[in-house]
């Protein structure tokens, strides 16, 4: 069974080589990335990787700012989407916690009958109060996150697809397929087996493009997704895709949508020591090790190079001093007239 992972990237270095690695124990046999801007050394591991035969590796074809979506077009013309049997589109930040068979995708298959795609629904892992980054697998150090039912006050929570060659793709999207329901009624499943709900498979208005009520959508597999990571690579990943934040307002709430830490889930873990030997193989080979260690360094460098500006030792502060609750639970919270803090 082949199974591509297509995957768009920036500044990544320091997490590629784990992210391959977990991948790789779960079942992929190819790696389809873009890259575009990069700075810490993920253009140039790619590039070696691909040397190695372990990934493809091709500049972000995007003429705007839409990298993903131009990129995502051109995938499904790759060869290797193309003789692949499944296609997996997710991030950097995201890891498939497979709960059946030996918990890889192809038991996960097995599992939900062979459907024509699998939509896995995120778990957001809370940064859980760690400040500093350090060079250890991210599935090993985040292990809370929001009550898997509910995200702040939304019951509806995003996924990514597994997709099988004969479903009748019009296009890939970042979450899901998109196709024409008059057209074809593909078998498709969540991430316990059942068909996934109606007014998603048919686009029903905006909230459903892209999630679904997440009650019992995780009895096979969940999506761990760690958005956050550690507060430092949290303030670098905030600096990607902006040159200069001097005298701009910081918005925590993406931060406070995703710090929800009241879910305590170290399943994941079953899979360390498999990556961390996979890693170790990896690392291996000539030139990835360095590469990998160059891109630890210019991440820690550019964290450094950050809080010398006085708006990144602000944004830091604000992070650490956050309130526990989205904007959303908040509102909630207030309407029914709870100060923060009274409610657990």
């Amino acid at each position: 069974m082949r199974i591509t992972a297509v995957t768009c990237v920036k500044n990544e270095g320091p997490f590629l080589l784990e992210w391959i690695a977990f991948h790789r124990v779960i079942g992929v046999t190819d790696f389809l990335f873009y890259s575009n801007d990069c700075t810490d050394a993920t253009d140039e591991m790619l590039d070696r990787l691909q040397d190695h035969g372990i990934v493809a590796h091709l500049p972000n074809p995007a003429t705007n700012r839409n990298y993903q979506m131009q990129a995502l077009k051109a995938a499904k013309q790759h060869p290797l989407v193309k003789q692949s049997d499944w296609v997996w589109i997710a991030d950097v930040d995201e890891f498939p916690n497979i709960h059946v068979g030996d918990h890889s995708f192809p038991a996960l298959i097995e599992a939900c009958g062979n459907p024509q795609a699998i939509s896995l629904t995120f778990q957001f892992m809370a940064n859980d109060g760690i400040e500093d980054y350090v060079d250890q697998p991210v599935i090993t150090q985040f292990l809370r996150g929001h009550n898997p039912d509910i995200w702040g006050a939304d019951t509806a929570i995003e996924v990514k697809s597994l997709v099988r060659r004969d479903f009748p793709v019009e296009y890939y999207g970042a979450h899901r397929p998109f196709h024409d329901e008059a057209k074809a009624k593909p078998n498709w499943t969540d991430g316990s087996g059942r068909p996934v709900p109606a007014p998603f498979r048919k686009r029903a208005g905006k909230r459903r493009i892209r999630a679904f009520p997440a009650r019992g959508a995780r009895e096979l597999a969940t999506l761990n997704h760690y958005a956050l990571r550690s507060l430092d690579s949290y303030l670098v990943k905030n600096d990607r895709g902006d040159v200069n934040r001097e005298h701009r307002a910081f918005d925590d709430s993406y931060w406070r949508e995703r710090n929800d830490g009241g879910y305590f889930d170290d399943s994941i873990l079953r899979y360390e020591a498999d990556v961390r030997a996979e890693m170790d193989r990896l690392k291996a080979l000539d030139g990835i090790g360095a590469l990998h260690d160059k891109a630890v360094r210019l991440h820690m460098a550019k964290r450094d190079a950050l809080l010398a500006q006085d708006s990144y030792q602000e944004m830091r502060k604000q992070l650490l001093s956050a309130s526990p609750y989205s904007a959303a639970e908040t509102a909630i919270r207030d309407e029914i007239g709870f100060e923060i803090g009274q409610l657990p």
